[in-house]
């Protein structure tokens, strides 16, 4: 059989959320703070870049690409001077291990389903190519955890992270910035807020509507902020060059194996959801 070019897409879409959910749940927060990091921007740059080393800011703001440079060396690298990347890793899976045994429940993650989820992310995730892919490589060579549920996680950090790498070098073929891409994105109203980007990422009112003037010169935005056709077209680009480049993953499952790994994750993430691992106040263009 010959793989849909947009299954990878979709298993992402699927398994993502079960390493995102992480960003917005407490139990990683609590970790992190116990270690002495403050809660937020310190702890999410410690956290995401801690598989890089003790990094310091300008590393953290092209691998991270949407981030203010300036924002990024409020808290890199003075952040290693509180915490050691190691010890922030291991607050990094108690977090998780945490925040997913209360998402998801006891049940599901010791079951068979779990482990089979696990199994086929941890094939799909040994494939990837480590060439241009900071975040994945890094990640790539951290112990896997024995545990399934853990397993998992571990397994979608590496597949989000694959997949994020090769999407920002399509951001960067299409001629975005990290802030452009963040505007013309929450343009959609399909991510969170732009209040909430602005203050996650650190930019100010004035750099985000600047950023937009650029945008609705290019014609990928009109007056009224909305996304015109050629926006639409340039995302759509971008998207279908990220998908190829993240095929690897999925041309090592095959199709079948992609499609159970996909129905698997949306169960898990459907019910983390429900659970409220992604509150709905955050998202929207307001």
């Amino acid at each position: 059989m010959t793989m849909d070019m947009t299954a990878g897409r979709r298993c992402h879409h699927a398994v993502s959320p079960l390493h995102t959910a992480q960003y917005f749940a407490p139990e990683p927060a609590e970790e992190y703070a116990a270690l002495g990091l403050s809660t937020g921007s310190m702890s999410y740059f410690a956290g995401r870049a801690a598989p890089l080393g003790a990094v310091g800011a300008g590393t953290v703001a092209a691998v991270f690409y949407n981030f203010s440079p300036g924002h990024v060396a409020r808290f890199l690298p003075a952040a290693w001077s509180v915490a050691a990347p190691e010890a922030v890793l291991a607050a990094r899976t108690r977090g998780a291990d945490r925040a997913l045994r209360r998402l998801l429940g006891e049940q599901i993650c010791a079951s068979e389903e779990m482990a089979e989820a696990a199994a086929l992310a941890l094939r799909a995730a040994e494939d990837g190519h480590v060439e241009g892919r900071p975040l994945y490589a890094a990640n790539a060579v951290l112990p896997v955890p024995g545990e399934p549920h853990l397993a998992l996680w571990h397994a979608a950090t590496l597949l989000r992270e694959h997949r994020g790498d090769g999407h920002l070098a399509a951001l960067a073929v299409a001629g975005l910035s990290g802030i452009e891409a963040l505007v013309l994105h929450n343009a959609t109203g399909e991510t969170v807020t732009s209040a909430v980007l602005r203050q996650t990422r650190g930019w100010s009112a004035e750099q985000w509507a600047a950023a937009g003037d650029r945008l609705r010169d290019r014609g990928l935005l009109d007056e009224a902020g909305d996304v015109t056709p050629a926006g639409a077209a340039l995302r759509a680009d971008a998207e279908a060059l990220t998908d190829r480049l993240d095929a690897a993953p999925y041309d090592r499952l095959g199709p079948a194996a992609t499609a159970r790994l996909t129905e698997l994750a949306e169960g898990f993430t459907r019910i983390a959801r429900e659970a409220g691992a992604f509150p709905a106040r955050l998202y929207g263009k307001g």
